[in-house]
């Protein structure tokens, strides 16, 4: 997963241009960009527009559910489970168990509706509560289905009573910092995929486009957007060059011709296992792509 385009759920305009806009993944809202009085209706022209389209993307289809505090996540599920989605993003989630209650919840839904157990997958938003921040460590070995893990500052901003989560010069403060930091590892720890959080300007193309590449730098492997125009800055930015693929293949290969020893040298630079293990994560990064080496 490299792009991750938001779509509001109630609003059949906004759904076709995003199920067009070439992001690997269109996430349904349900939540945030849907009112209160109008999510009834959401479920029901999300369902209706899944069903009737699915077939004319290649992205894959993921509902932001509302979160399992709301009382609202069981009437999301059976709305859109019938449709056959391929993963649910659960936001404002506290910990790993909010993972396996939603799994015991879809399990049901799968069963209920023909699909094999395990077939939808799970993202969490992990740092919209100071809980679920507190908790990132939480989501190691939870589940089968989990996709990934990613992070909000909206909600983690009014939670805590922050202002504003970016100083003057547009960087996060510490709190936030922290956040993103938290994800990164917690992904690692789980092996999943981490995804990095929307750049709220979508006016603003080069800071978008600095953002993506700090991103991609520090172990980010996707990037969520919330305008079609991000999603092909996304896509370049998190798919390996050409040249990086080149050189990590070079690297895996030394290292299987030499009888995977500790350390190898290519051209009079020493690579040691660290290196190799990131030159496979390039690498199935560059396959998930549809790069060649």
């Amino acid at each position: 997963m490299r792009s991750l385009l938001f779509v509001p759920g109630d609003s059949e305009k906004k759904l076709e241009k995003g199920f067009g806009a070439g992001a690997d993944v269109v996430i349904v809202d349900l939540e945030d960009s849907v009112a209160a009085g109008n999510k009834p209706a959401a479920r029901d022209i999300a369902a209706r527009f899944i069903a009737g389209h699915r077939h004319q993307t290649a992205s894959a289809v993921y509902v932001r559910v509302n979160d399992l505090s709301t009382g609202l996540t069981d009437d999301d599920l059976a709305a859109l489970i019938p449709v056959r989605p391929d993963g649910i993003m659960l936001p404002k989630s506290n910990s790993g168990q909010d993972v396996q209650q939603l799994s015991a919840k879809l399990r049901v839904h799968e069963a209920e509706n023909g699909l094999p157990d395990g077939a939808i997958r799970i993202l969490p938003i992990i740092t919209e509560t100071p809980v679920g921040l507190l908790a990132a460590g939480s989501y190691a070995g939870t589940s089968a289905r989990l996709a990934g893990l990613t992070w909000g500052a909206e909600d983690l901003s009014a939670a805590i009573g922050a202002r504003a989560a970016r100083d003057e010069s547009g960087r996060y403060t510490d709190v936030f910092r922290l956040a993103r930091t938290m994800t990164i590892l917690a992904a690692g720890a789980a092996e999943v995929a981490a995804i990095d959080t929307v750049f709220p300007d979508f006016r603003d193309m080069a800071a978008f486009q600095a953002e993506c590449r700090e991103a991609e730098r520090d172990g980010f492997t996707g990037k969520m957007a919330i305008h079609p125009a991000q999603v092909p800055v996304i896509n370049a930015a998190f798919t390996p060059s050409a040249e990086a693929v080149k050189h990590s293949q070079a690297i895996v290969d030394a290292f299987a011709a030499a009888g995977n020893p500790g350390v190898v040298g290519i051209d009079g630079k020493m690579y040691d296992r660290p290196h190799l293990r990131l030159a496979e994560r390039l690498l199935a990064r560059a396959r998930d792509a549809g790069v060649s080496a």
